[in-house]
């Protein structure tokens, strides 16, 4: 009887910690395709391919309108379909040098606005029962309208004061990356060293210059991409059941209990579409309303920002650390200015509630919405502000 449940009580802890093993494994990949896209957009402004003379700042050009970088944060996250890709992404060339914090921020702030699509085609398989697809569609926008909301108040103000990104640059400067107090982390040597023998395979098959470059980029975003899906899809798998228990003793909690869970759950399972694709089905069911949903959803928000804070951390540069801060408190800042306000947090769900009440009358309203929000609006700001304006 004990030989027969030895190997039971034996295979709990070796698949956990295997689990473990392979989600540290992840997060390593993770950080080293972030290293390999830094280091090749520095050997692409060297062979000269973003601009003559090898001038890193001449790809990013057409970006330097704040609203133009706003709609390619937009563009870019809605093609991934995940923020934590996009801003990881953004981290690497802002660490390489190649894009400025000033360009930066507003991206940030874009990626924030096409993370949410994925909630509003969640809501879709509910389209077909009207009572349901209301309140689905309801919870899918109420988080749309926060982050467009948040973003036309905070990117102007930012603009003209500069707040977010000199108190993020504070922030980074407290983990000083001078010479003073540094410190030599075995994290960032083991992805340097594997940077350098990826870097050495390539040069090995014949790859230099900017052909070089072009493989290190393209394989450090696809690494990325997988990396970050592979962590969701396997945390999303062992939490699932967890998640769910938790966001049902989230009901008629309190709203910032509601944050905390949300933050806590998209830390866990690394991506905001998750935590918030899992209300959308929750309230179409009726088992959560809105106004309970809102404060995960408002989490959500924060704890996304991790992804980026953690890649910028494995980079030693300032400016990358800067804008994941920026990113940090661009969210905390539009919880702590909305949460603790009924009539505020009334707003968001207000527009999405009409909005759901107009698709539902005429379905059209769906494909207006996601069309011009996510892809007529973006393509427009990027056309018209691309070159200044």
């Amino acid at each position: 009887m004990t030989n027969a449940s030895s190997p039971k009580a034996s295979q709990g802890p070796l698949k956990l910690l295997l689990g473990a093993a392979y989600l540290l494994l992840l997060l390593y990949g993770f950080l080293v395709a972030i290293e390999c896209m830094s280091k090749a957009i520095k050997v692409l402004a060297d062979t000269g391919l973003l601009g003559a003379g090898g001038d890193e700042q001449a790809l990013f050009g057409g970006i330097s309108n704040p609203f133009a970088g706003l709609a390619l944060g937009v563009l870019f996250t809605v093609m991934v379909q995940s923020s934590s890709t996009t801003t990881a992404t953004i981290v690497a060339v802002v660490a390489s040098g190649a894009l400025t914090v000033e360009q930066a921020v507003p991206m940030i702030m874009g990626a924030n606005i096409g993370t949410t699509i994925t909630n509003t085609l969640v809501s879709l398989g509910h389209v077909r029962r009207s009572a349901e697809f209301r309140r689905a569609y309801a919870a899918a926008t109420v988080h749309d309208f926060f982050n467009l909301i948040l973003v036309a108040i905070l990117l102007p103000i930012e603009l003209s004061t500069r707040v977010l990104s000199r108190s993020a640059a504070w922030l980074a400067g407290q983990l000083s990356f001078g010479e003073v107090n540094a410190y030599k982390s075995p994290i960032k040597d083991a992805i340097k060293g594997a940077h350098k023998a990826i870097l050495a395979a390539l040069e090995s098959l014949g790859l230099e210059g900017r052909t070089l470059g072009l493989v290190m980029l393209i394989g450090g975003i696809a690494l990325t991409i997988l990396c970050l899906a592979q962590i969701t899809i396997n945390m999303r798998k062992h939490l699932a059941g967890r998640i769910e228990q938790a966001i049902t003793k989230a009901l008629d909690s309190r709203a910032l209990f509601g944050v905390a869970l949300g933050t806590g759950i998209t830390v866990a399972v690394q991506s905001s579409s998750i935590t918030t694709s899992l209300l959308v089905p929750m309230c179409a069911a009726g088992v959560m309303t809105l106004a309970n949903a809102f404060p995960i959803m408002l989490g959500a928000n924060i704890g996304t920002t991790i992804t980026a804070v953690m890649a910028a951390l494995a980079q030693d540069s300032q400016a990358a650390l800067t804008v994941a801060f920026v990113h940090v408190l661009f969210n905390v800042t539009g919880v702590a200015a909305i949460l603790p306000f009924k009539s505020l947090r009334a707003i968001p769900m207000f527009l999405a509630e009409r909005l759901a009440d107009a698709a539902v009358k005429n379905r059209a309203w769906i494909a207006i919405y996601v069309f011009g929000v996510f892809i007529l609006l973006p393509l427009g700001g990027w056309y018209f502000w691309k070159d200044g304006g």
